[in-house]
């Protein structure tokens, strides 16, 4: 048995950033797996199929929704507790393709942001290929991180001329500001890591970037560290989650 799926990137939120080729796919797939990842993020699921409703054109399709394993929080044995909401992540996808995908049908997941960037759908589809029991066949269609839309939003470039950039998470950046990192982008920050850094850095951060939730502040960090705390605590009050991406730089 063979099974067929596309993994479409969908953008950081705003529909307009659903690119041409991904419209092009949207209207290959016959049955899409939307995520349920509890009522505090009903919105992300709304999206989604909001996408579906505007871009797809002459083609009959479905949509299958599905819970989303909780991963255990153990700070303490962080790959650990990954390695095992994997685990369950992949018994899900495999139930979902067996009985919810037709041999001849092409199915889909629409990721949000880019498929490849701080996402497991791939490694849990290649861990599915690796197993077998059925034949598993994937295509990426990429999309609009949050780290391009943040940039765009902000009109501030990435870099320095001729210099790298550092692309991290929360959790690493608390282990302080990367060595020889001149500009540092970080994603899934859920604690503020960036309330422990040095002051004189400059920030450019955004919550909800490209919806029309979205938060956008600039400035040296000790001057506005105080209003980007209280934008995150109000945002999570109100939204019940917080999507969040910033940019540091040090200070030329």
């Amino acid at each position: 048995m063979k099974r067929k799926i596309l993994v479409i990137g969908i953008g950081a939120g705003n529909p307009d950033y659903v690119t041409i080729q991904a419209v092009d796919a949207l209207n290959r797939v016959n049955v899409f797996f939307i995520p349920d990842k509890g009522i505090e993020k009903d919105g992300l699921a709304r999206v989604r199929r909001e996408i579906c409703e505007r871009f797809i054109r002459d083609q009959s399709y479905r949509t299958v929704g599905f819970d989303v394993p909780r991963r255990r929080q153990a700070p303490e044995d962080y790959g650990v507790a990954v390695a095992d909401w994997h685990d369950a992540v992949e018994g899900v996808y495999e139930q979902l393709l067996m009985e919810e995908l037709e041999e001849h049908e092409c199915g889909a997941f629409l990721v949000w942001g880019d498929p490849t960037l701080y996402d497991s759908t791939l490694r849990i589809l290649d861990r599915l290929q690796a197993k077998g029991g059925f034949e598993l066949e994937y295509d990426v269609i990429p999309g609009i991180t949050s780290v391009q839309a943040l940039a765009a939003r902000h009109k501030v470039a990435l870099n320095k001329i001729g210099e790298s950039i550092t692309i991290t998470t929360g959790r690493k950046l608390a282990e302080g500001f990367p060595n020889n990192a001149d500009s540092v982008v970080v994603m899934l920050d859920g604690e503020g890591a960036f309330a422990g850094l040095d002051g004189d850095l400059d920030i450019w951060w955004g919550a909800y970037v490209g919806t029309p939730d979205e938060i956008l502040v600039s400035g040296k960090l000790r001057e506005v560290v105080g209003d980007i705390e209280r934008f995150r605590k109000q945002a999570r009050a109100q939204n019940g989650w917080i999507m969040d991406t910033y940019l540091l730089k040090q200070p030329d």
